[in-house]
Parts: C-alpha cells; structure tokens; sequence
C-alpha cells in the first residue's frame, strides 16, 4: 500500500504542474480582462495609464511563462497569492468555504453509496420484480437528469409548495450565529439533490455485481449447506457484488465536484462554488490555480482510495498498480 501511495504521490506531481500551467494558459486566452475585473465600475472612467498600472500590479502584462512560474515558486513556499476578486489571501478564501464543500459532499456521497446499495441488494435479489422495475426505472431517468434541475424542482416542492425545508443558505435570515441545528435543516435539500444526483451509478453497479455473484457457485454453495438466505447475500455475494462499485469511488469524485459546484449555485451554499466561477469570470490567476490544484488532487486522492479498498477486499489483486 505504502509502494503504490508513493508511486501515485510521483506520478501527481507532473500532473499538477501540467493542470496548473493550462490553467494559466487557458486564462490568458480567456476574452475577460483581470484588469476590468479588478477596476469595476472605476475602470470605466479610468485612463489607460491608471490601467496599465493596475496591470502591472497585478502582474498581469507579463508573459503567460513567468506568471505561471512566479506563482508555482511562491505556492511551493506557501503563499498562494491573493484573490483579485475577493480581495483577500487565496488561502483564506478557500479556508473559509472548502469546510463546507467538504460537508456538502462527504454527506451527499453517503448517502449515495448507503441508498445505492440497500436498492441494489434488494433488487439484485428480486430481479425482474416489481421493485427492480420501479427503481431502475427511477435510476437511468435520474442518470439522465441534470443536479441543478433536480435542486430547482426540490426547492419548488419542498420549499414552496410544502414549506418544510428552507430553500438555500446556511442559516435563518433572521439569524446571526450558526448552529448545528440551522446547519443541518439547511443541509438536508442539497446533500439530498447531489447524493440521488449520484446514487444511480452506485444502484447500478452494486445490482449487476451481487446478481451475477448469487449466480456463482460459492454462494449456491452455500445456500447448498443450509445457510439463511440473509447470510448469504450479505456474508457472500454482497461481498462479492461490492468489488466493481469500489472501482467506481475515484471515477465519481469528478462528477461529484461537478454537482457540488451546480447544487452550491442553487441553494445558496456558502462553498467555493460562488467562488470558482467568480475567480473563472473575473480571470482570478492565483485563485483559479489554487481550486483546480484542489480539485485535482481530489481525483487523484479518490482513485488512489478506490485502488486501495478493491486491494483491501480482494487480496488477489494486491498493490502492484
């Protein structure tokens, strides 16, 4: 485990300084001025003196090379610069809204793998049943439905129609101090949109696998011995059944950012969400750098952790990749 971490670890170095020099690349292609960004409204009467000099504050008139180098060379020391957007350290605005993202996330994907596979066991179980209809009938429909519109119709239904969840933000209006309380009511309609947004990857693999492991000859093995059926699906083709979905761990992490980003937008949530397309609109160099070093580094740290619990729950394969 230690070998194949340490390989992975080799390996994301080349590719974070790749990821983070088109970043620079595509930005200085970008049709958006930093500087105009930067100015305002103040930009419109300003004289292209006092914008040239804004530029060269900014360190945006020189080359794409140098920008790029000067910020790798300060970040490697821990300075990763300031947001011209925020106008505040890059570090402090993603510190005060990963926390969040992080929340949102980790709780939309359990409860994705949980719901997942409890509908995968029991469809997988009675297939071709009225319930192994009904939710693969639900499952590839939501495939096919984008996070942002399921988080509209949530928001319609559950907010607007019924009142019972409130339909964006962090807390009350009315309320100053963040509780656990607030945090959690107005937690429940976007980790509820982005985890079903994911579940139907999981549903369907989880599905596939144990009903072809009920099919093998261990687990009619062990019916053949007289173990309850219980025991068997979960002691031997659940087990059995699991080892394709972990492989589907590290290739959800980037759709998972994805719907994150689009189900933020729609409730109001204070993640990094406003703050990546505000840094992608604005030209944001330092701060566009820092999220997509962020994100990468999630795909690279989620396929590691798929490798590492399929290697974990089927010594066959070991850690050679």
């Amino acid at each position: 485990m230690a070998r194949m971490a340490g390989r992975r670890a080799l390996f994301a170095v080349p590719v974070l300084l790749v990821v983070t020099f088109g970043v620079f690349a595509v930005a200085a292609a970008s049709p958006f001025d930093p500087v105009k960004a930067y100015a305002g409204t103040a930009g419109l009467t300003a004289t292209q003196e006092n914008l040239d000099q804004i530029r060269a504050n900014l360190g945006v008139d020189q080359p794409l090379v140098s920008r790029w180098w000067n910020w790798l060379t300060a970040a490697l020391q821990g300075d990763l610069g300031n947001s011209t957007v925020l106008r505040q350290p890059v570090a402090d605005a993603i510190g005060e809204r990963v926390g969040w993202s992080l929340l949102l996330a980790a709780t939309a994907f359990a409860l994705a793998v949980v719901l997942g596979t409890a509908l995968g066991v029991l469809a997988a179980r009675h297939r071709g049943g009225w319930l192994d209809r009904t939710v693969s009938s639900v499952a590839y429909t939501l495939e096919a439905a984008p996070a942002f519109w399921l988080g509209l119709l949530a928001i319609w239904f559950f907010s607007l129609k019924l009142g019972v969840l409130p339909s964006g933000g962090l807390t009350d209006t009315a309320s100053d101090v963040v509780t656990v309380d607030q945090v959690a009511t107005h937690l429940v309609l976007p980790a509820a949109v982005l985890g079903i947004s994911q579940m139907p990857w999981f549903y369907l693999y989880v599905r596939q696998g144990v009903g072809d492991a009920l099919d093998e000859d261990p687990v009619r093995g062990a019916r053949a011995r007289g173990l309850g059926e219980r025991s068997v699906v979960l002691g031997h083709a659940l087990r059995s059944g699991m080892l394709p979905m972990l492989t589907l761990i590290g290739s959800r992490v980037p759709e998972l950012i994805t719907g994150a980003l689009l189900v933020e937008t729609v409730f109001s949530w204070p993640g990094i969400a406003a703050a990546t397309v505000e840094a992608a609109t604005s030209v944001d160099f330092a701060l566009l750098a820092a999220l997509t070093v962020l994100a990468t580094a999630a795909v690279l740290l989620g396929n590691l952790l798929s490798d590492l619990l399929y290697g974990l729950a089927d010594p066959r394969v070991g850690f050679d990749g």
